[in-house]
């Protein structure tokens, strides 16, 4: 982990997940607090060691590697914590992440677990969309939903930290096919991106840049193939196939083995999200044949 300046008062812890820092009249910022109290705890020590403050956090969304160190530093240093409203309801009820993954129902054991479920926070702030103050920094909070259902990007000092609306080119590649819950609404939040101006930008998952224009044109591409590709492999079968199938061949289609079952429940999140931007469309439709769910696409 290493902290990296891009401005006067904006700064970002990268690794493995981009935690954002901002500083100003003696106080200090975080944008988002890794997965869990071990990151934070690795975040403070470079600030004490530096002799930077620590006063607040916002959190972008409410996935565990962003939110799941935000109770250390709630319990730890008492600092005030700010989150979107549907982001907020998550943090503070976690388990809702696996049971969403999980078709509503309590999830297993296998899905009980810091990945998936970040500790608790309680307290938790809302943060609305528009200009705000917290403290002494201006902050634009921009809606960015798509990789989750409220996320926001937020725009400090002319610095964009865009969470996850998009991802690092080599990030990219890696995922194959990025977590998603809506497929629409993260192409028109990736849209959004390129109409923002700012000096520069860095996501969740990625590197700083100046100018995002090709990165953010890279993600919408890969959207667009996975779309094409899927509906693709939907019209082989006209009678229709089950949503489990279609998973199965889609992921065999793209060489993606699948190792535990939280990995699985979200590539089908994605699969899903993916399909019902498709059934928006009226290129296809659900429906149900001998007690399986079927997607039929339309000729």
């Amino acid at each position: 982990m290493k902290l990296k300046k891009f401005t006067e008062h904006c700064f970002a812890f990268t690794g493995a997940v981009t935690i954002g820092y901002c500083v100003k009249d003696g106080k200090g910022l975080l944008i988002d607090s890794g997965l869990d109290a071990s990151t934070s705890k690795k975040v403070t020590r470079i600030l004490t060691q530096e002799g930077l403050p620590l006063n607040y956090c916002v959190v972008t969304h409410a996935h565990a590697d962003h939110f799941g160190g935000a109770h250390y530093l709630k319990e730890k240093f008492g600092i005030p914590l700010f989150a979107p409203k549907v982001e907020k309801a998550i943090m503070e009820n976690p388990l809702l992440e696996p049971i969403y993954l999980f078709n509503g129902s309590m999830p297993i054991n296998d899905l009980r677990n810091k990945f998936l479920e970040g500790k608790a926070v309680d307290m938790v702030e809302e943060i609305r969309t528009g200009e705000c103050r917290v403290g002494p920094f201006s902050l634009e909070v921009i809606d960015l939903p798509g990789h989750s259902y409220g996320q926001v990007g937020i725009l400090v000092d002319e610095i964009l930290f865009a969470a996850d609306s998009y991802f690092g080119l080599e990030v990219l590649k890696k995922h194959i096919i990025p977590f998603i819950v809506d497929a629409d609404q993260t192409l028109e939040s990736l849209e959004k991106l390129l109409h923002i101006s700012c000096k520069g930008a860095i996501p969740g998952h990625g590197e700083f840049e100046e100018n995002i224009h090709r990165t953010v044109k890279e993600n919408i591409e890969l959207h667009k193939v996975r779309l094409n590709s899927l509906l693709k492999l939907v019209t082989l079968n006209p009678g229709g196939k089950s949503l489990e199938q279609i998973l199965k061949e889609y992921l065999d289609l793209h060489n993606i083995i699948v190792s535990n079952i939280g990995q699985w429940l979200l590539f089908r999140t994605s699969v899903t999200a993916y399909l019902t931007s498709l059934e928006r469309s009226k290129l296809l439709s659900f429906t149900i044949q001998d007690n399986q769910l079927v997607i039929i696409p339309h000729s």
